[in-house]
């Protein structure tokens, strides 16, 4: 069945919630640009098609195709997806994960707690965007780095709560190195 108001409505309350939480981890620009190419066609239309509106519609379109275009289009524009963090290394000629500027790992998590506010609904707690990360911890998905710095925010977020964790990292030196 295609929902393409329901969907529209839920990408842009999740982007709304990424932009506020943004604004708190003081990259609210950043906010401002999160996710617009949700709204382009290549994505737009899957997740109209695949909508469920308890997990993203990507999943859907995976389990049918074992991929998902929608995916591919997304996370190869949005620096905020580790995937987008993958290169070829010369030395090793492997594909390997390149660690995230801080700015990005930043956006990452505002968008991790966004999107598990948007699932989960009244049942969310700040342990369900930790929980959620648990599927990948460990599995060489992203660079050390990146994922020890990822998850030491997401713990602080269980343990410590959202307040005193946007805090924390609203006081980070987001200015790229490069």
């Amino acid at each position: 069945m295609f929902h393409p108001i329901k969907h529209f409505i839920t990408i842009t309350n999740h982007r709304h919630k990424v932009i506020a939480h943004c604004a708190k981890a003081g990259i609210l620009w950043q906010g401002l640009r999160h996710d617009l190419s949700k709204y382009s066609p290549i994505e737009f239309i899957p997740g109209a098609k695949y909508y469920q509106g308890t997990r993203s519609p990507n999943e859907k379109e995976r389990e049918l195709y074992g991929y998902s275009a929608a995916w591919l289009h997304h996370k190869g524009r949005n620096r905020h997806h580790y995937e987008y963090w993958n290169d070829y290394n010369p030395k090793t000629r492997s594909i390997e994960n390149v660690e995230m500027p801080i700015r990005y790992v930043v956006e990452m998590f505002c968008d991790r707690v966004a999107a598990s506010k948007i699932y989960n609904k009244d049942s969310y707690t700040d342990e369900h965007p930790y929980t959620y990360y648990l599927r990948i911890k460990g599995k060489n998905r992203m660079h050390p780095n990146t994922e020890a710095l990822l998850c030491k925010w997401l713990e602080m977020l269980r343990d410590e709560g959202e307040e005193k964790t946007f805090a924390y990292i609203k006081k980070l030196d987001k200015k790229d190195k490069k």
